[in-house]
């Protein structure tokens, strides 16, 4: 996750003087060859029914939930059963599948998007997915404000973010089933990846391999929301995403169509509901 490296420290230092009634400020600069620390970024070559699918630059921790949950998010498999076999192999960072139905990477449609991903299929308004939403669950998406204030705090406690700034963190969260609880949603995963739709992969293949249900939870995360973590979270059916940052225009448009409420500027308790507010309760959150 870390490594140290060699690093050259440059500091620019001002320095007031005094000369007869006027002052100055001269300034004074230092090279200093030390070490720092950074965060490993790693090649990961995907391969599919012996077809090079992608190659992906990811933190290296959780390389298995990345691969379940991009070929989810992606529209490669609709559940994790048509995965017949994964193989990871970490000295030579490949994974090797078999799916069931191999076509459908052939058959995937590729927009480069804002999240710095490898892309994604849905830009036709058709072909957007919908979240949906079981009656007898309706609950599950009105989230009080202060549970998901809570949420984003709480992603921000990393030691490793701390140490490099190099990372984002991303949340997934879950309802609760004591409802005498306070906190009705409580933390599944938090984790931490150099990119933060790769973070959002791995949260959704944390997920899957332990089949949870998605349209009960929702994510908090440090970075922008952009299109494709919209895109991602509403494949996924989470009908919730919010995050510390800012998010744009394009997200905003497809939450719309595919049902998912944004929650953005997330921070100093307040935040902004872009789209589908009815998912969130707005009244105060009763502590003890």
């Amino acid at each position: 996750m870390l490594k140290k490296v060699k690093c050259l420290k440059f500091n620019q230092t001002a320095h007031a003087q005094r000369q007869s009634s006027e002052q100055s400020e001269t300034e004074t600069e230092t090279e200093t060859e030390t070490e720092d620390v950074v965060v490993k970024e790693e090649p990961l070559s995907i391969t599919i029914n012996g077809r090079h699918y992608v190659t992906a630059m990811i933190s290296p921790q959780m390389k298995k939930e990345f691969v379940i949950g991009h070929l989810f998010a992606e529209g490669i498999i609709k559940s994790i059963d048509e995965i017949e076999s994964l193989q990871v192999e970490d000295d030579s960072n490949t994974a090797n599948l078999l799916i069931t139905h191999p076509l459908k990477v052939l058959a995937a449609r590729k927009i480069i998007v804002s999240g710095c991903g490898t892309g994604t299929s849905f830009l036709d308004e058709s072909k957007l997915p919908k979240i949906q939403i079981q009656i007898q669950s309706g609950s599950a998406v009105k989230i009080d404000s202060g549970h998901i204030i809570a949420a984003v705090k709480s992603i921000l406690h990393s030691q490793v973010h701390d140490l490099t700034g190099g990372l984002h963190l991303v949340g997934l969260f879950e309802r609760n089933n004591h409802e005498n609880r306070v906190d009705k949603y409580a933390s599944v995963c938090i984790v931490e990846d150099i990119g933060r739709h790769n973070a959002l992969d791995k949260v959704i293949g944390y997920g899957l391999l332990r089949e949870i249900d998605f349209e009960k939870t929702y994510v908090a995360c440090t970075g922008r929301i952009s299109s494709e973590m919209v895109l991602k979270s509403s494949v996924a059916n989470i009908p919730l995403l919010a995050s510390r940052g800012a998010t744009t225009s394009l997200a905003i448009e497809l939450a719309e169509h595919t049902g998912l409420c944004i929650c953005g500027f997330v921070r100093g308790g307040r935040m902004n509901v872009y789209t589908h507010a009815e998912r969130v309760n707005l009244a105060p959150t009763a502590r003890t």
